[in-house]
């Protein structure tokens, strides 16, 4: 692979420091394990290599492709160790001496205080998923790992996306690194199709079941934001008769292995799964992956559709849209470099014809075993003996494929909004934000911001100033509001924040903030249009972007620094009323 080919000669060496940027599924476990693995001395018994990944699924995947690797090296002993397991074994095994630990940050920084892992003998020290790491808050863990192995290491940094927090990594705890990029920084895989179906926010699932109901052979990871989220579509597909199962941060770990290995072994169809406990999976022959809904970052996009299109092979990558999130469709196509093409729903005859013919196929693969059935077939015979040949295929077709005939003979009607639509409203909102035809104290206050229908506009008195974004308000409404909520479009300004939940889940979601707090500070949240904030104040991006406008002097800044003063005087009376309230 390119990626192999570029980084193996360079990592035989001593002092050579690497940063390798490289799509998942370019086969970088064997760029940087084979020359690991011929670096390691089989006669001493310390601790010569670390590799950190940041989840518990690929810190197992890695140490066992690094164990077929040394297959024919017996004297190589390699140990994975992670959360959520039994840290005495892994103390056991350590003090009968490792040469490679492949650990997720938490538990190795455990077994260095325990002084079960002693790293003074490592000599290469692998970042695997360096920037998932940091994006998981592992940033202080890495620190303190690296600080505690020999200066003279060689650090290996491997990651699918450069940003400024990797770059300050490498600036920290590299020397003189060379930087291996295949293809171009942050570009999507290139075997992956990117492809998109616009939908209203309330038809999301009806158009999943649409979307897989069509591909009768799909074997795929769907993606949700949270984990409630994951849970209740993964409920929602078991009850409609769907091989499916969840996969997120709240299973045990055994419950995860179980998942894992019925997904990998097949016996799975459709994972759904958070990005979080999805990252690094290597799953062969992956056919799709499903973005239900588009991530809050590019980077998370980049490897969820990593996940397909692995090894040289093609994969489809597939995001369920509403309106307001067509902007983040562009964007994501400047950064990853890659066209996404829109396509349409099914027709509900166009899917019972794909699933009929995929009964028919199944029909003809099928491979009969003469001499283990003949004993049965007499009496089978005599039962059927009443039918003829189109009667038993009839039957034979209206059970398997009946549940999909019944389904869409009455199945709902789902609208897809027209392209055309869609760019009036992208061009409608940019002239909004670029104030054509308007005065500066009407662009300082932005365009006014309906709800999508079915949604409440929701006010938060936290911003960006507060380092508050989408992650966090998702966080503090999975904290405090129990059940599932399904959040929609998020507006952040620096004062304070806008997010839209359904109609259904407004009165729960007040309610849940009534005695929230945010690092020691009262939150605040209410109905945007009744407190007269429906602006969204600086001006807004689709799709939960935001930015910032000198001009923004308006209420939306007197209400956080009225409370953040209490009652004091300044405000204007309406807004402390609020505050109040």
């Amino acid at each position: 692979m390119p990626i192999q080919e570029a980084v193996i000669p360079y990592l035989l060496g001593n002092g050579n420091d690497v940063i390798a940027l490289a799509q998942t599924g370019t086969g970088k476990t064997a760029a940087y394990g084979l020359p690991l693995l011929q670096k390691i001395d089989p006669q001493k018994d310390c601790v010569q290599a670390i590799v950190l990944s940041p989840t518990r699924e690929l810190c197992l995947q890695i140490a066992g492709d690094l164990k077929d690797f040394s297959r024919y090296m017996p004297d190589i002993r390699i140990l994975a160790v992670y959360g959520g397991s039994d840290i005495g074994s892994q103390i056991r095994a350590l003090k009968r001496g490792i040469q490679i630990i492949v650990a997720t940050p938490g538990r190795l920084i455990d077994l260095m205080e325990r002084g079960a892992a002693k790293l003074e003998g490592v000599e290469n020290v692998v970042l695997d998923e360096a920037d998932e790491m940091l994006n998981m808050g592992f940033s202080e863990s890495i620190d303190q790992i690296l600080a505690g192995v020999p200066a003279d290491r060689n650090t290996l940094l491997f990651s699918a996306t450069m940003s400024q927090d990797i770059e300050r990594v490498a600036r920290t705890y590299l020397t003189d690194p060379k930087e291996i990029v295949v293809g171009s920084r942050n570009e999507g895989a290139e075997k992956v199709n990117h492809e998109y179906y616009l939908v209203h926010a309330r038809d999301k699932y009806a158009a999943l079941k649409r979307i897989v109901d069509y591909r009768p052979r799909i074997y795929a990871i769907i993606f949700c934001r949270t984990r409630m989220e994951t849970q209740e579509v993964a409920d929602k597909l078991i009850q409609d008769g769907y091989n499916a199962e969840a996969l997120h941060g709240e299973l045990s770990q055994a419950q995860r292995d179980l998942t894992m290995q019925k997904f990998r072994t097949k016996r799975v169809q459709l994972l759904v799964a958070t990005d979080v406990a999805a990252r690094g999976l290597d799953v062969d022959d992956l056919t799709h992956v499903i973005n239900y809904g588009l991530p809050e970052d590019i980077e998370s996009y980049t490897h969820r559709s990593g996940r397909t299109g692995r090894a040289g092979k093609t994969g489809t990558s597939i995001s369920i849209i509403h309106l307001r999130e067509k902007g983040k469709i562009r964007r994501i196509e400047r950064e990853i470099g890659k066209k996404f093409v829109r396509c349409h729903l099914p027709s509900p005859r166009e899917i019972c014809i794909k699933q009929l013919y995929n009964v028919i196929d199944r029909l003809e693969r099928t491979d009969v075993d003469e001499e283990q059935i003949a004993p049965f077939m007499p009496e089978v015979m005599r039962k059927l003996d009443w039918m003829d040949k189109e009667d038993i295929v009839k039957r034979i077709v209206a059970s398997a494929f009946g549940r999909f005939a019944a389904y869409y003979d009455n199945a709902p009607v789902i609208e897809e909004p027209d392209e055309k639509s869609a760019r009036d409203d992208d061009s409608g909102r940019r002239s909004d934000r670029q104030g054509k035809g308007r005065s500066r104290r009407d662009r300082g206050r932005g365009a006014v911001v309906e709800a999508e229908p079915g949604y409440r506009r929701l006010f938060i008195n936290l911003g960006k100033r507060d380092g508050v974004y989408p992650r966090e308000i998702i966080g503090l409404v999975n904290k405090y509001v129990g059940g599932s909520v399904d959040i929609g479009r998020i507006d952040l300004t620096a004062n304070c924040s806008f997010f839209e939940v359904t109609e259904k889940d407004a009165d729960a979601v007040l309610a849940g903030f009534r005695k929230a707090s945010y690092k020691g500070r009262r939150v605040v949240v209410d109905d945007a249009e009744a407190t007269g904030t429906k602006h969204s104040g600086g001006g807004h991006t689709r799709g939960g972007g935001h930015r910032d406008r000198n001009e923004d002097n308006g209420p939306r800044r007197n209400m956080h620094q009225d409370n953040d003063r209490g009652d004091r005087q300044g405000g204007k009376d309406d807004w402390k009323q609020f505050f109040k309230h």
